[in-house]
């Protein structure tokens, strides 16, 4: 069954997408989420996926799930990562981990799009073998991490 998106894919990416549904679930059968989110790349290791889940850090269609969580066709995945917030939709099963242009095609990103690398301040490194920070530089440290949040009295 050919589809229009199917003749705008590049060969190898063709081949690998028949690979990965040969691979996947069969009829009636179910894909774990920790395992789903791993093989779409969207966490670099199953364990990290399973972790993420027992914290809370994932949800799927608006409700925490626990690692073993069936995911389904359409499922609305939600997961907290690295300080980004990623919205996906499955729209393929897969179980094992795929390249990357393979495991894009098996869901739809919904995420807002990153933070420019420039809005993300620096948090203040101290140059290594400079020593202890004197008051003057912990206390500028602070305002920097605006641990200090109370302004400065003159």
């Amino acid at each position: 069954m050919a589809t229009p998106n199917d003749q705008s894919v590049d060969p190898k990416t063709a081949a690998a997408v028949a690979a990965a549904e040969a691979a996947g679930p069969a009829a009636g059968e179910n894909v774990r989420i920790d395992s789903w989110i791993w093989a779409v790349r969207l966490v670099k290791t199953r364990s990290l996926g399973a972790t993420a889940c027992r914290g809370g850090h994932v949800r799927v269609n608006g409700e925490r799930v626990k690692p073993a969580h069936s995911v389904r066709v359409g499922d609305e995945v939600r997961l907290r990562h690295e300080g980004r917030e990623r919205i996906v939709v499955v729209k393929r099963l897969i179980r094992k981990r795929v390249g990357a242009p393979v495991a894009a095609q098996c869901y739809v990103d919904n995420s807002p799009p990153p933070p420019p690398r420039e809005a993300v301040a620096p948090i203040g490194i101290r140059d290594r073998g400079t020593g202890r920070p004197t008051k003057r530089d912990r206390r500028e440290l602070e305002r920097l991490r605006d641990l200090n949040a109370r302004p400065r009295e003159r």
